[in-house]
């Protein structure tokens, strides 16, 4: 059988809604109110980010990719920095929720979904910096292999999904990870040139996934190196 990854990210789409309703019907309804801000952080992340302008980006896609074409530059460096304006949104709307503390029910600080508050820092020295290095990875594979958008959306995905549950390994199951994070790569994919590129192979495929780890890991300790030397805390110190 045919690997469709179009169907795949269907069926994640339908598994992480019914998890991400029953873990929200089973917190928001619990005695428990410590988990219950951070559970509507997440899906106020979710609603935004996810479902709102991921309905956009995939329904605008084919005007986007043809505004994206006419810009002359080269596709690499385009690829590059759309896909961190995409990233840097994400984390707006990330770092918002987490400033929401207070509207949510508890205190910044006590509960977040983002390592500070403060929008630079989080990019800077945690997160956009280290998707830089993974959207440079990127263009050096697609320059090499013509993965279609649909499958640079579920490897991306499954990237930062291994990424988020290497801090809360219950984010392994959650399901919607793959849409936070393929929702970065997927547009500047889908405005791709036509290359001169071969075929992947499920080889190809791991390669991906091993290149943008490793990418990642690097430029995160050297987020790392550099947060500390600036004194910078996050709330997870």
């Amino acid at each position: 059988m045919k690997f469709n990854s179009g169907q795949v990210i269907k069926f994640l789409a339908i598994y992480s809604s019914l998890i991400v309703i029953i873990v929200s019907i089973l917190v928001l309804n619990g005695y428990d109110i410590n988990p219950k801000p951070v559970i509507k952080m997440a899906l106020g992340l979710i609603i935004i980010w996810i479902i709102l302008l991921g309905t956009l980006m995939y329904l605008l896609r084919n005007k986007i990719s043809n505004v994206v074409k006419k810009i002359q530059l080269d596709w690499r460096i385009k690829f590059v920095i759309f896909a961190i304006i995409l990233a840097l949104i994400e984390e707006a709307i990330a770092v918002l929720m987490t400033n929401l503390a207070k509207f949510f029910g508890s205190q910044i600080g006590v509960a977040y979904i983002t390592a500070s508050s403060n929008f630079f820092h989080t990019v800077l020295f945690h997160s956009a910096i280290v998707f830089f290095g993974m959207f440079i990875a990127w263009s050096y594979l697609l320059s090499k292999y013509d993965f279609s958008p649909n499958a640079v959306f579920l490897i991306f995905g499954l990237t930062g999904t291994l990424a988020e549950a290497s801090i809360n390994p219950s984010s392994l199951f959650a399901g919607f990870w793959f849409f936070v994070y393929g929702l970065m790569i997927y547009l500047p994919v889908y405005s791709l040139p036509k290359r001169k590129t071969i075929k992947p192979t499920i080889k190809h495929y791991v390669v991906a996934i091993v290149l943008t780890i490793i990418v990642g890991i690097s430029f995160k300790i050297m987020a790392e190196l550099i947060r500390t030397k600036f004194g910078i805390i996050f709330f997870t110190d």
